[in-house]
């Protein structure tokens, strides 16, 4: 297949590179790249639910540690929105693949028909 360009890049299927086994490789590089995100999301989600247990401390002292885990807390729940919309484009692209494979096997169906 020609070279990846960018994270934009998508299957232009007049190339004569193009084959099946590239279709693969791309489902199998977003399954990864999914369950990547998926442990990161769930490894912060682990690290925040320790946060929330950790000891009892004085007042004064856990007021500071609030502020600095209401900050933390921003940047997670901006990041694990960031993932979800990534996670959805990802499905979406998923789908797309699967409709496209299925159409490629009915071509080749077709093609063995005549």
């Amino acid at each position: 297949m020609a070279n990846q360009s960018s994270d934009e890049e998508v299957f232009y299927f007049s190339n004569t590179e193009f084959t099946r086994e590239d279709l693969i490789a791309s489902l199998n590089e977003m399954v990864h790249e999914y369950r990547k995100l998926y442990q990161t999301f769930e490894e912060v989600k682990a690290e925040n639910v320790d946060l929330k247990n950790s000891s009892v401390e004085p007042r004064s002292v856990q007021l500071g540690k609030d502020d600095s885990l209401q900050i933390e807390l921003s940047k997670l729940k901006a990041e694990n929105d960031s993932l979800r919309l990534r996670s959805s484009g990802l499905e979406a692209e998923n789908e797309r693949l699967n409709e496209v494979m299925s159409l490629m096997d009915l071509c080749q169906q077709i093609q063995i028909d005549f």
